[in-house]
C-alpha cells in the first residue's frame, strides 16, 4: 500500500480527483439537503454544517470510508475478487435503494473517465464486470481503485473522497440558495479537525465493522423523489 510522500505527479493526481471540474457525477447529489431544506429543517449555515458533521461521523467514517480503504488495499494487490467482495459488504450495507441508484450512478460515470484517462486493466475487468451485471459500481469503491491506479498514497486518496464529498454537499447548498460562497469556505475549514477524526475512525476499522446510522437523513433521502421540484438527484 503507497503511503509514500506524494511526487508532483501525485499531487496533480490528487487535485484532479479533489476537483469538481472532475466528471465523476456527484455534484448531482446533495445526500438528502435538498429534501431537508424544502421541509424547513435545514435553515442556517449552521444547519448545514450539522448536517455535514452527521453526515461525515455516522455514515461516511464508518462505512463508505471503510469501504474506500479496503478497496484501495484490495486493487493494490491486483485481487479483483477481493474489490467484488469488498463491494458486495458495501452494497449490502446501503440500505436507501436511492443511495445505491445514485452511488452506482456516480460510480460508472467515474469509472468510464477513469479507464479512459489512466487505461488500466484493473479498470476494463471491473467494466466488463459491470456489463455482466457483476459488479454495482458504487463510487466509494470505483474511487479506492482509481486513487490506486493514479498512484496516490492513502492519506492523500482519503483527503481527495473526503474534500470531494464535502465540497459537493457544499455546492448543493449553495445552489439551493441555503449558503453563500464566503459561508461555504468557512464552514470547510471549519470541518478539518472533522475530517482528520473521520479518516482516524475509518482507518482501523474491518469490514466487518462497518455500520452507519442517519436516520432523519435516510428519510429525506427516501422522500427526495416525491418532491414536487429537484435539482438533485438525492
Amino acid at each position: 500500500m503507497n503511503n509514500q510522500p506524494s511526487t508532483i505527479k501525485q499531487k496533480l493526481a490528487l487535485l484532479q480527483l479533489a476537483d469538481s471540474f472532475f466528471p465523476s457525477g456527484s455534484y448531482t447529489l446533495s445526500h438528502g439537503l435538498e429534501s431537508l431544506i424544502q421541509q424547513d429543517k435545514i435553515q442556517t449555515p449552521q444547519d448545514i454544517f450539522s448536517f455535514l458533521q452527521i453526515l461525515l461521523h455516522h455514515k461516511v467514517a464508518t462505512c463508505d470510508l471503510v469501504a474506500l480503504i479496503h478497496a484501495y488495499a484490495a486493487s493494490a494487490a491486483n485481487d479483483i475478487q477481493q474489490i467484488k467482495q469488498v463491494e458486495t459488504q458495501l452494497y449490502a450495507q446501503t440500505l436507501i435503494a436511492t443511495t445505491r441508484k445514485t452511488q452506482s450512478q456516480s460510480g460508472r460515470a467515474l469509472l468510464m473517465v477513469g479507464e479512459s484517462t489512466w487505461n488500466h486493466p484493473q479498470l476494463a475487468i471491473l467494466e466488463r464486470e459491470r456489463a455482466l451485471n457483476q459488479f454495482h459500481c458504487l463510487h466509494p469503491i470505483v474511487f479506492g481503485v482509481v486513487a490506486n491506479i493514479a498512484d496516490l498514497p492513502m492519506t492523500d486518496t482519503v483527503l481527495a473522497f473526503l474534500h470531494g464529498f464535502t465540497t459537493g454537499v457544499l455546492g448543493a447548498a449553495i445552489r439551493l440558495g441555503s449558503l453563500g460562497h464566503l459561508q461555504a469556505q468557512q464552514i470547510l475549514l471549519q470541518l478539518a479537525p472533522d475530517i482528520e477524526t473521520v479518516y482516524q475512525t475509518a482507518s482501523v476499522m474491518n469490514l466487518d465493522e462497518m455500520w452507519s446510522c442517519t436516520p432523519t437523513i435516510d428519510l429525506a433521502q427516501m422522500r427526495h423523489s416525491k418532491l414536487n421540484s429537484r435539482l438533485f438527484a438525492s
